[in-house]
């Protein structure tokens, strides 16, 4: 088996033990670590630019579009948008692959996007479209390079998919889905050891807890929902108002 890389096993100093590579021990980790939030943006993901204004008002830092699955031309989403709201914006167009409803290309992914990357603050771009990156990256548009799994992977894996998403992302973001508490406690430890900017949360609703644990370590953005999900264990963004609040009291 592979041993972790240093940045992990720098993370448990003196209580990382060699003959348990690549696992994470609730003892360990919690004796080591002490909560520090550095971040914690509320990123309100919506399906209808008319909420951006109302998810401005209840505290959300930033705005996702999610074009994937939106009706309407890309370009008049983001103006209404912009009409409504101050916040930075990001464009997205979730792949059916990472749990979104576009199916095309990457060809076809650069033609959606491409009208839309001069007018918003940063552009989602997944691994398999990292050869359209270039487009954002010209307009001067910032990229959070994205990672989404129905799995939880090794921790020496996603070492390895981080340095491939800092390559050309600004931002990293690695969504994981855990099966055990093992698994989430990883994830944690992965997400206070690892290089900053980056995002790291949960799919699914059986470890919800998880996205309000995880920016105490590290994790910059927290995607909340205005009434419709975007994906399954979200919680709103007036309820991680509330929640941000009493865990930074």
């Amino acid at each position: 088996m592979l041993e972790p890389p240093s940045e992990f096993r720098s993370f448990f100093k003196g209580f990382y033990r060699a003959d348990f590579p690549g696992r994470a021990f609730p003892g360990y980790l919690f004796v080591n670590c002490r909560p520090t939030p550095r971040y914690m943006k509320i990123v309100a993901a919506l399906t209808d630019p008319l909420q951006a204004s109302r998810a401005e008002e209840q505290g959300a830092d930033m705005i996702e579009l999610r074009f994937d699955l939106m009706k309407g031309v890309p370009k008049k989403l983001v103006q209404q948008c912009r009409k409504d709201c101050s916040l930075p914006i990001i464009g997205t167009l979730r792949s059916g692959r990472e749990g979104g409803q576009f199916f095309g290309d990457g060809a076809e992914w650069e033609k959606k996007i491409r009208p839309i990357i001069p007018l918003v603050d940063y552009v989602d771009v997944e691994q398999q479209f990292v050869r359209n990156a270039i487009c954002v990256k010209e307009a001067g548009t910032k990229i959070i390079a994205s990672h989404h799994a129905s799995i939880m992977m090794p921790l020496h894996v996603l070492f390895v998919m981080e340095r491939e998403l800092r390559a050309y992302g600004d931002i990293v973001k690695i969504i994981v889905t855990p099966s055990t508490a093992d698994d989430v406690i990883e994830l944690i430890a992965f997400t206070h050891a690892v290089k900053q900017p980056s995002c790291c949360g949960v799919m699914g609703s059986a470890f919800r807890y998880a996205r309000a644990v995880l920016p105490l370590f590290g994790s910059e953005l927290v995607y909340c929902h205005m009434g419709e999900t975007t994906a399954e264990g979200q919680y709103t963004v007036e309820e991680f108002v509330r929640l941000k609040k009493l865990l930074l009291g």
